[in-house]
C-alpha cells in the first residue's frame, strides 16, 4: 500500500532524505544514493557547483536521475546570507523548495533560532517552500509553522555527532504541537536511530554523515532505507503499551487443569 506524504506541493514515497557531502568520490556518492532509495537529495548551495550539467558532475547526475533537489543554506550564519543563498538556488534550479539553515556558531552548529525565524518570514513571503533546520523546541517549531513553513526539521543531536535522538520527549511534543510534517535532521548515527525517529511518528529523517562517514557507506545507506521503512511500519502498526509487570503471551484462561489430565 502507498504511504506517500506531502510537503507543500511535493509528494514523496521515500521518507529518507539524504545529503551529498563527505563521500570519497562521485562513484561512491551515486552508489549510496541508489542504495538509500531516497527521492530527495540535499545539496549545499555554497559548496557545490550549482551550474554543472554533465553526468560526471554531482549536480548533473542528480538532475539526470531526476532526484528532487533540496538546496540548503549550510554555512550561513546570518539572515542575509541564508536568504541570498536561497534566492540564488531558485534562480539556478528554477524551484522554490529549500532547506533553511541559519547557524549560531561554528563549534556546535546549533541553529540561530531568532535568525531562522526572521529568515523564514522573508522566504515564505517570497513564495519559497521552506524546510527549516531548528532546535528540538516545540514552541519554536510551532512559530515556524505559523509563519508558513511547509515542514519543520528539529535536530536529534548536533550535526555529524552520531549521538542519536537525545530528547525523544521533545520530539513527541513537537509532533503534538504542529500539523506540518516533522523530519528529524542531524545527529543520526546508525539504523536504530532512524527507526526510533520513525517509531515516534516523525514523517521522515534527513541524514548525511551517518551514511557517508560509515566504513561502508553503500551498505549503511541500504540499512538506513530499511530502518526508516521498518520504523514507519511499526508506528503505523501501533506498538503495545509499556507495562511494569509481565503479561503472559499464552493466557491461562481455558487451560486444562491437572485434574483433567
Amino acid at each position: 500500500m502507498s504511504d506517500a506524504f506531502q510537503i507543500g506541493k511535493y509528494t514523496f514515497q521515500s521518507r529518507l532524505f539524504v545529503g551529498t557531502g563527505k563521500y570519497k568520490d562521485l562513484a561512491e556518492t551515486k552508489a549510496a544514493l541508489e542504495a538509500s532509495g531516497a527521492e530527495v537529495v540535499t545539496v549545499a548551495v555554497r559548496r557545490v557547483d550549482m551550474k554543472a550539467t554533465g553526468g560526471e558532475s554531482l549536480l548533473g547526475y542528480l538532475r539526470e536521475k531526476k532526484y528532487t533537489l533540496l538546496p540548503n543554506t549550510a554555512g550561513c550564519y546570518t539572515v542575509d546570507d541564508a536568504v541570498r543563498t536561497c534566492r540564488l538556488a531558485r534562480e539556478i534550479l528554477g524551484d522554490t523548495l529549500v532547506k533553511l539553515e541559519v547557524l549560531g556558531d561554528e563549534k556546535t552548529l546549533f541553529p540561530d533560532v531568532v535568525g531562522t525565524l526572521e529568515a523564514a518570514k522573508i522566504l515564505v513571503k517570497e513564495g519559497f517552500t521552506v524546510l527549516p533546520y531548528t532546535s528540538d523546541d516545540p514552541i519554536t517549531c510551532k512559530k515556524l509553522e505559523d509563519i508558513g513553513c511547509a515542514a519543520v526539521m528539529p535536530l536529534a543531536a548536533p550535526i555529524g555527532s552520531g549521538l542519536g535522538i537525545r530528547n525523544p520527549y521533545n520530539v513527541e511534543l513537537i509532533l503534538r504541537a504542529v500539523s506540518v510534517p516533522v523530519l528529524v535532521d542531524a545527529g543520526v548515527g546508525t539504523a536504530s536511530d532512524a527507526a526510533v525517529a520513525m517509531e515516534l511518528g516523525c514523517h521522515g529523517v534527513l541524514m548525511n554523515t551517518a551514511i557517508a562517514g560509515a566504513k561502508d557507506p553503500v551498505l549503511m545507506a541500504s540499512a538506513m532505507k530499511k530502518a526508516v521503512e521498518a520504523g514507519r511500519e511499526a508506528f503505523r502498526a501501533g506498538r503495545i503499551a509499556r507495562r511494569l509487570f509481565a503479561t503472559a503471551s499464552s493466557p491461562l484462561e481455558g487451560v486444562i487443569g491437572s485434574k483433567q489430565l
